[in-house]
């Protein structure tokens, strides 16, 4: 397990994701409402990345903590906070061990990154372990089915996830998420919505993008030989070029995600 938890830290860490999740930043602040956050709330942002979430909730007025895996987008997140002046905790920590007492967090939430951890059970119960009794732990986590979910799969044809881990998309399944969580959460709230996944791009420089910029997709490629890598390379730009709903040149693409929102028994 620790050699796993090094190598999906490094995965995180390659490519530049800060960067990347600026195009991701639309479909965040449509999600920022679900949280129901407001002056004083304390809020937990879990796999927090480079903040995208982390700095909307504390320009609210929220007394905001993001935790990351990621030390580099620890340090991103840092500095994007110290330039507008905004007072977060940022922590490098693991979404399976918080660094965080019993019931310290009013809300706790994680949009497209807990699901990632590889040891769901884990996660649920850190999840449930740093909410006070009557809090609010909700979650966005890509569905099996939807976009993301495809380019999952497309990529695991040409380079296999690591033997015994669970699917990061059975997050997204609902009653799996209702097992996970249903220990110490009730008065579940599910809904499945579309992230806009919008480039000024083509199809062809997406994939181009996500290899350079997304640690995933960025380590999945570097695996490969070169014949693989071309082989991985038309399969994404066919599956994007399929989905593309943008004219003059762009790209836009809507990924079907799984919003859960549940009370802290």
């Amino acid at each position: 397990m620790s050699a796993l938890k090094a190598r999906l830290k490094a995965t995180w860490m390659a490519g530049d994701y800060g960067h990347f999740a600026r195009y991701l930043e639309a479909g965040a602040m449509d999600f920022f409402p679900a949280l129901g956050i407001g002056p004083g709330t304390r809020v937990l942002d879990v796999a927090c990345g480079a903040g995208q979430l982390a700095l909307p909730a504390a320009r609210v007025g929220a007394a905001v903590t993001g935790v990351d895996i990621a030390s580099n987008l620890i340090d991103q997140a840092r500095a994007r906070a110290r330039a507008e002046g905004l007072a977060i905790r940022f922590d490098e920590g693991d979404a399976e061990e918080l660094p965080y007492d019993d019931a310290a967090f009013d809300v706790v939430f994680s949009l497209i990154g807990a699901m990632f951890a590889p040891r769901p059970e884990r996660v649920a119960a850190e999840l449930i372990r740093v909410c006070r009794p009557g809090g609010r732990i909700v979650m966005g986590n890509w569905t099996p089915g939807g976009f993301v979910g495809q380019m999952f799969k497309a990529t695991a044809k040409h380079v296999p996830p690591p033997p015994g881990m669970p699917s990061p998309v059975l997050w997204g399944d609902e009653a799996t998420v209702r097992e996970r969580l249903g220990g110490g959460a009730t008065d579940f709230r599910v809904a499945r919505r579309m992230y806009p996944l919008e480039y000024p791009f083509p199809p062809a420089d997406v994939v181009d993008f996500f290899f350079t910029y997304y640690g995933p997709t960025n380590r999945a490629f570097a695996a490969l030989d070169a014949g693989g890598q071309a082989a991985l390379r038309s399969d994404l730009e066919q599956l994007w070029s399929e989905h593309n709903r943008a004219d003059g040149g762009g790209t836009a693409v809507a990924a079907e995600y799984l919003e859960v929102a549940a009370t802290r028994a």
